[in-house]
């Protein structure tokens, strides 16, 4: 059975899309064309083989502001020039602020923990450390982002992107080509959660902001995770994570399929955040924003 993708609506267009038509050597002519260019054709046949229906991919692809999104991309094959700084989260400013979000949102925070079982104060520092309470959700494109790494699966486009990396912040040859196959496989298979969550809920694949990684709404979930966690907070039937009631009941269905129960123990709640995120940097910072904010 084909998917149908429900394509609408124009979208916020890259400016960069001539540029890196340039680098990636298939000129401007194909860039302002979009997903016609070489890069995406062997990801279009993959996905029509994988049942999504090929005149949909062939409007999602055509569309000018649907290009590779090499500027994003690459930073999964740089070397890391800084760590995220976990202490900001901590200062008496963004205590402050999640203060505000948690007084702005008693009502819902109260319901969710009751239906759910997951604090008020755990879910509001995931939302400060992930989106600053929603306000930083990401400027690219998801689709832009997953359609770029799912393309990385082709060997001639592995080594096209691998030559437009900054020679002196790109990784070694021998650890790309190590990454890139897993990385491609990866972002495929969130490509396609992306274009069925999109069809589902019947909104534009293209106009769904994300981060550098593909990761979208205030929660920052990967399209997989939407499509196996994502809940409807406020019961309008739809599933969007840059809606407070959504992200919240969302971050709150996450942690408890994870393990999270009222009243659990430190390892339980660790290993509830580290799965949502496994650094145990982020674990102890969104603990400590949490009992911050229940002191």
């Amino acid at each position: 059975m084909r998917r149908v993708l429900h394509v609408s609506g124009p979208c916020r267009c890259g400016l960069l899309a001539v540029a890196l038509g340039l680098c990636l050597g298939f000129g401007p002519a194909a860039a302002q064309q979009g997903g016609g260019a070489r890069p995406f054709e062997a990801l279009k046949k993959r996905l029509v083989a994988d049942g999504f229906a090929a005149e949909a991919v062939e409007r999602i692809y055509a569309r000018p502001e649907v290009f590779v999104e090499a500027d994003g991309v690459a930073r999964f094959f740089l070397h890391s020039e800084a760590k995220l700084n976990y202490d900001q989260f901590t200062t008496p400013e963004s205590i402050a602020r999640a203060r505000a979000y948690l007084a702005a949102h008693a009502e819902l925070l109260a319901r969710t923990e009751e239906v759910f079982g997951v604090e008020r104060e755990v879910i509001t520092a995931i939302l400060l450390v992930e989106s600053r309470l929603g306000t930083v959700t990401g400027g690219r494109s998801a689709l832009n982002i997953l359609s770029t790494l799912g393309a990385l699966t082709d060997p001639a486009f592995q080594e096209e992107f691998f030559r437009i990396l900054p020679p002196e912040r790109r990784i070694s040859r021998e650890r790309y080509l190590e990454r890139v196959q897993k990385r491609a496989e990866w972002g495929y298979r969130e490509l396609k959660a992306l274009l069925r969550y999109a069809e589902r809920e019947g909104i534009d694949p293209a106009a769904i902001p994300a981060s550098y990684a593909g990761a979208v709404g205030f929660a920052q979930f990967m399209p997989t995770n939407i499509l196996a966690y994502g809940e409807d907070g406020d019961g309008d039937g739809r599933v969007d994570l840059f809606d407070h009631a959504d992200a919240v009941a969302s971050i709150a269905n996450y942690l408890r399929r994870h393990g999270w129960r009222p009243g659990g123990d430190r390892e339980r709640r660790e290993k509830a955040i580290y799965a949502y995120n496994p650094s145990s940097y982020y674990v102890n910072a969104i603990l400590a924003v949490a009992e911050r904010l229940r002191n």
